[in-house]
């Protein structure tokens, strides 16, 4: 082989190589709430089923003080966050990868008021996103900040993006491109803010429409969600569903596209999407006679302006104040309501696959793997169930402590954070 060929091969080999690197890179990271793409899907083959506390467990490490925060990995670092009961302290927490030894604990916020919260909540349970060299970690309205992972110094931070968020900080940052996008919603200001994630600096606001919100007792107008990102036709639309509006916005601006209005009292899952379509819970409605509920929505999310008349594929009633964020693969939703109900619904019409009563209390939002679907419960336990239109139960674990967080699956593996402890499970 002559010296030129010999070159090009070199080379060609080498981009291969960075290539297949860089897709198994993308591939082993965990970088926000519910996974890369904030869909709750695993790209592991063959993770682990069965634990206890004493077996396969690979490292644990203590966490000090409350935090539901769910663990985020980039390359050999787990961040997480966690906060004095008092929310007085406000600290990022980074454990190596490998062995669970904690390389930064860093008081970020302390700050000079703290607000009350609901009993379940914690003033540490929005999840960090994190990228190369940099995690953002966020307290709603206690502070957000963005931190350098190598040393733990602190790029940049604001603490002037209020709202009274009444039962505590919940909604997750997500990175999109050269932006960071928060939701503060509380029972004051309503609004979606995109910072520079560089620097922290606000590139666009967008307020929830005051006509919308007006009608509403104060203690209705907050949320929680975590926004998703979608792409319709090539073009990136940013899907958020408060508590009078589902909205579509142009990511990059800020700019509200499309508007279904529908609700009157707080929405804490977000959306997840399939095959092109979005699927969303309202927030609860009170009817003149009967309880209040909530709906499950499908909708295409192709449109513009009010599409409530032209573009619901089918909507569910629900119990109203559904706190896990439901797992969708290949056509169907897997959740467990907040009456603890397992659901297998058809993503297509709506209809129930089948109905499964539980005893425990399922609030971590689920995550599929490998035919498998991973639910944590409040008590420490993760049911396995397998995929499909028939339940079937693949194993049932427990761990000590309680589990409020969503577990990461990456790198033949799960991290499972409890009230206590951050788990590695190992096969």
């Amino acid at each position: 082989m002559s010296m030129v060929k010999s070159s090009i091969y070199a080379v060609c080999i080498a981009g291969l190589f960075a290539f297949f690197t860089g897709c198994q890179t993308q591939h082993d990271n965990w970088t926000h709430f519910r996974g890369n793409k904030l869909d709750g899907i695993a790209t592991v083959k063959n993770p682990p089923v069965q634990w206890t506390a004493d077996s396969n467990v690979m490292w644990k490490a203590e966490i000090h003080d409350k935090g539901w925060s769910s663990p985020v990995v980039y390359d050999d670092q787990v961040w997480v966050t966690t906060a004095t009961d008092d929310g007085k302290g406000l600290f990022a927490i980074c454990a190596d990868f490998n062995t669970g030894k904690i390389i930064h604990d860093i008081k970020v916020f302390t700050p000079d008021t703290v607000y009350g919260k609901h009993s379940i909540n914690s003033y540490a349970t929005p999840t960090p996103c994190i990228e190369e060299d940099f995690v953002y970690v966020h307290f709603g309205r206690y502070g957000t900040a963005c931190l350098n992972t190598t040393d733990g110094s602190v790029v940049w931070q604001r603490t002037d993006l209020l709202c009274d968020h009444v039962q505590g900080p919940a909604s997750s940052p997500v990175l999109y491109k050269n932006l960071l996008i928060l939701h503060l919603e509380g029972i004051d200001f309503q609004y979606i803010v995109a910072l520079n994630k560089m620097d922290g600096k606000t590139v666009w606001r967008a307020e929830r429409r005051k006509e919308l919100y007006e009608p509403l007792l104060p203690i209705g107008k907050k949320a929680y969600i975590t926004p998703l990102i979608v792409n319709v036709n090539g073009k990136d639309l940013l899907i958020s569903n408060g508590s009078a509006v589902c909205s579509a916005y142009d990511p990059e601006t800020g700019r509200e596209i499309w508007w279904i209005v529908w609700g009157e009292d707080s929405t804490i899952a977000m959306p997840f999407s399939e095959d092109g379509k979005v699927y969303f819970f309202t927030s609860f409605v009170t009817p003149a006679e009967g309880e209040n509920f909530a709906e499950l929505m499908a909708v295409n999310p192709d449109g513009e302006g009010d599409i409530a008349e032209t573009n619901i594929i089918w909507r569910i009633r629900t119990p109203i104040l559904q706190l896990l964020t439901p797992v969708i693969k290949d056509g169907l939703i897997y959740t467990i309501d907040s009456e603890n109900n397992l659901m297998c619904i058809e993503a297509r019409t709506g209809q129930t696959v089948y109905s499964v009563k539980l005893k425990g209390k399922y609030n971590s939002s689920p995550i599929y793997s490998d035919g498998r679907i991973y639910f944590c419960s409040i008590r420490g336990e993760t049911m396995i169930i397998k995929e499909g239109r028939v339940f079937e139960m693949v194993a049932q674990n427990e761990l000590e402590g309680e589990i409020w967080s969503t577990p990461a699956i990456l790198r033949d593996g799960i991290l499972i954070r409890t009230s206590k402890y951050l788990y590695r499970i190992g096969a």
